[in-house]
């Protein structure tokens, strides 16, 4: 019996960058609810951008955002993981010196970007992933812990994983999210443990929960559950990774899925 449904967003659910989900995927993900069926929202995106994107069933849902290292529901923080505030400095001086790289940088309860940065990659941040955004002078004035370094190339980041990962691939891990999107987080964080710490705390199994995911930074978490669906649209290496495939995020793959199940 499935007692866990966890869903990645940008590619799964929406399109990368969007926020207005199907009202009848909310509908269903409260009827299963009431089956005592859980459901999380995993993404690369800041916990607010995900609050706002299921604000009609907050109450309802888990949320494992910035890649895992943020656990959180309803309005509370549960689980924060970090990263290294010397080593995350040392690389934001590293990508100042790549002229066609831009940063966004995660707290728990805010995101920053520094003052004339990118005035594209703003505005979509803003207005496209909806996140609770503060411009800065200067990232050192950050106060609060930091869960994660977005790094931002609209050609693409495959480039950019080599070379960062060749000189911190063994202090922090890197995620691709999405084409343009490299995220930085703790070494041993990712969505999968994020979703194990929350099959440990509701006591399921992984062959009681069910995923759903696209890009790289959702392998981990279909190692663990039985049922790990790709999505239509997702990448090679996510398809050969899950045991099940759905339809494309655009024909509403989950959400067929869901109705199935229900």
């Amino acid at each position: 019996m499935i007692k866990l449904i966890v869903s990645d967003i940008d590619g799964t659910l929406l399109e990368e960058g969007t926020n207005k989900l199907n009202p009848e995927l909310l509908e269903t993900i409260l009827m299963l609810r009431k089956k005592g069926i859980q459901f999380a929202a995993a993404s690369g995106r800041h916990q607010t951008s995900v609050r706002k994107t299921f604000d009609p069933i907050l109450e309802k849902i888990f949320i494992v955002a910035d890649n895992g290292a943020y656990l959180g529901c309803k309005n509370r923080h549960l689980f924060l993981y970090p990263l290294n505030r010397a080593m995350v400095f040392q690389m934001i001086e590293d990508v100042k010196a790549m002229a066609d790289l831009s940063i966004v940088i995660s707290g728990a309860d805010i995101a920053y970007m520094e003052k004339g940065s990118d005035p594209y990659l703003e505005d979509w941040v803003v207005n496209g992933y909806q996140y609770d955004l503060k411009l800065l002078e200067n990232f050192h004035q950050i106060q609060e812990d930091i869960l994660k370094v977005a790094l931002y190339r609209k050609e693409g980041v495959d480039a950019q994983y080599e070379s960062f990962y060749k000189k911190y691939g063994g202090q922090v891990k890197l995620a691709i999210s999405g084409r343009s999107w490299l995220d930085v987080i703790g070494l041993n964080v990712n969505k999968g443990e994020a979703v194990k710490t929350l099959q440990e705390s509701l006591g399921i199994a992984p062959e009681e929960t069910m995923v759903f995911g696209d890009q790289m930074n959702d392998l981990e978490m279909m190692k663990q559950a039985y049922y790990s669906f790709a999505v239509g649209n997702a990448r090679e290496e996510v398809k050969k990774a899950a045991r099940f495939q759905a339809d494309t995020s655009g024909n509403n793959g989950v959400l067929k899925v869901l109705k199935q199940l229900l």
